[in-house]
């Protein structure tokens, strides 16, 4: 995982052989567990419990294949807009060339486990979200 304080989180993640489909290349569904990582980690880099938020939204654009044997990708997440009880969040795959194989945005809802429903965010949650706000956001 590299990244300052500030901006998108980018991580680089192993693929393993079963990963890959029948067609040679990357399965669509691990696209999904892959921008979870991704969510996971930018949650803990604000200081916010990943398990404090279910996913209310995806999106996702596939750009390019991701070829077998391609041993790892790189994920990027970042912060485009904190809301009163909910995060935007943009996403990408990038190929270790750089190439962009997906890109998406998730949205997360705080989430008050007890209650079952939704839950405003905290300000400590609020400012270090905030701090990962991508640069198109900023």
């Amino acid at each position: 995982m590299t990244a300052g304080p500030n901006g998108p989180l980018r991580q680089t993640l192993q693929l393993r052989l079963n990963d890959f489909d029948v067609l040679g290349h990357l399965n669509q569904a691990v696209y999904h567990e892959l921008l979870e990582q991704g969510r996971i980690a930018l949650l803990a880099s604000a200081s916010a419990d990943s398990n404090a938020y279910v996913l209310a939204r995806v999106e996702l654009d596939y750009r390019s294949e991701v070829p077998v044997p391609t041993p790892e990708v790189t994920v990027e997440t970042g912060v485009e807009r904190v809301g009163r009880s909910s995060v935007r969040l943009a996403q990408r795959v990038l190929r270790p060339d750089g190439t962009l194989a997906a890109e998406g945005a998730a949205v997360l809802v705080g989430w008050d486990a007890a209650e079952r429903r939704s839950r405003p965010l905290s300000d400590a949650e609020r400012e270090g979200l905030s701090a990962r706000l991508s640069q198109a956001a900023a």
